[in-house]
């Protein structure tokens, strides 16, 4: 027979992988959503490239090439962005779109450009429509109880598929259970139709293998510049922390216990006071010194959790801050590092610069990928090149392979989205 802690280890996982069921319904409905932005944006696309091809008969269209090709390049890589935020391969952009007809049509990657936009006008808006409608139908049985006596009662009798007529109360509440059918199917197809609606995208998209190749060499030629600029500014920053700040409070210890032993013979009174003084300064320079140290590798991170380490962040932050964390496997230390990095130093731009009531960080594994975002409802507006920490922060990520995503329009709200490879 099973053990109490074989059947609690069951019980934990089944409700886990409800847990994980549940979001990954709600992560393909958010998908779809953005996937109908897109299938807007690609509908524009496939207009202008159409009306372009129409116009060049005429010769008129040969001067509107160039754009209508950086114009589909430009939602190409939208939709890149779009899937390489959802996880999986990194949408890797080519370089600049071709500049004249001739050019486009020997272009392979235009070519399979122009083929997406086709796949995604038609079956990703079928499937985007489809798979957003299907969430609608549980929300509206689920509430029909409330207002079925509102409808005539032929379209009350639609509401049961013709399964039941609808003439009061009991037929209303049995409408309402079939919204538990519509929710199984939602748990059920949501998913598969996200994956459905982002395969052209991973097909069509995709460089190369061997531009693809070359793209790589060429970003992590970058990031590992970047990351050996960040680990200078790192040391800078340590080595001015322990100078400007230890260092001389040290000094001073130094200086006050020479002055408490030269009056130590004249006035003990004057040198138990300098003594005092002293030892004020030493317990500041520890404090700073310990400062310094938790902001190289906090010992709560090593001892404990990411989740604990940025419990610790919130609680120290000046502005309220919510601690949403789900990490059920640990990560590689680097890369618990790097987003306690990312987290610190974004809530340290929060409380200096945004004029915030709340933040949020909310943190998940998903399959190989730590995903962080940090949300605040300050007055937005912030921008990498205000020299607020953030170029730090995209060449530390950019170190592991990550991704950085920054969206601050004036008015706020301010969202920071990091995504990092777990295995870094």
């Amino acid at each position: 027979m099973p053990t109490d802690d074989a059947r609690a280890g069951r019980e934990t996982a089944d409700r886990w992988d409800v847990f994980a069921r549940a979001r990954a319904t709600l992560d393909a409905l958010e998908h779809l959503f953005s996937g109908l932005g897109t299938v807007v944006l690609a509908l524009v696309a496939l207009l202008l490239v159409i009306g372009t091809a129409l116009t060049c008969l005429v010769g008129v269209g040969l001067l509107l090439v160039p754009a209508a090709l950086r114009g589909l390049r430009a939602i190409t890589n939208r939709e890149r962005a779009r899937l390489s935020r959802w996880g999986g391969p990194e949408m890797i952009s080519p370089e600049s779109a071709p500049s004249g007809l001739r050019a486009a049509v020997a272009d392979r990657t235009t070519r399979r450009e122009l083929g997406w936009v086709g796949a995604h006008v038609t079956l990703g808006l079928v499937l985007s429509v489809v798979g957003i409608t299907l969430p609608m139908y549980v929300v509206r049985n689920a509430t029909f109880p409330f207002w079925w006596w509102l409808l005539p009662e032929d379209e009350a009798a639609s509401m049961s598929m013709g399964l039941w007529p609808v003439r009061d109360l009991y037929g209303a509440i049995g409408v309402g259970l079939l919204s538990v059918a519509w929710l199984v199917i939602v748990v059920m197809v949501l998913p598969g139709m996200a994956r459905l609606q982002a395969w052209p995208g991973r097909r069509l998209l995709a460089p190369d293998p061997g531009t693809d190749l070359a793209l790589r060499v060429a970003q992590l030629t970058a990031t590992r510049a970047a990351a050996l600029d960040a680990h200078a500014t790192e040391l800078r920053r340590i080595e001015r922390s322990l100078h400007d700040g230890t260092q001389n409070r040290i000094v001073a210890v130094t200086v006050l216990v020479g002055a408490a032993r030269r009056a130590l013979a004249r006035d003990p009174a004057i040198a138990e006071e300098i003594l005092e003084r002293a030892q004020d300064a030493a317990e500041q320079a520890l404090a700073e010194l310990r400062g310094v140290v938790r902001s190289i590798l906090p010992p709560v991170l090593t001892d404990r959790s990411l989740a604990d380490a940025l419990t610790g962040l919130a609680t120290a932050c000046p502005v309220p801050c919510r601690i949403d964390a789900d990490i059920p496997v640990r990560c590689a230390a680097s890369v618990e590092a790097t987003a306690y990095f990312v987290a610190a130093e974004t809530l340290t731009n929060i409380a200096k610069h945004s004029q915030a009531r709340h933040a949020t960080v909310t943190v998940r594994r998903d399959d190989d990928r730590l995903h962080l975002q940090i949300t605040d409802d300050g007055h937005g507006g912030a921008d990498e090149r205000s020299g607020s920490g953030l170029v730090g922060i995209r060449r530390r990520i950019e170190a592991h392979d990550g991704t950085f995503m920054l969206d601050s329009p004036p008015g706020g709200p301010t969202t920071l989205t990091v995504s990092l490879p777990c295995g870094s």
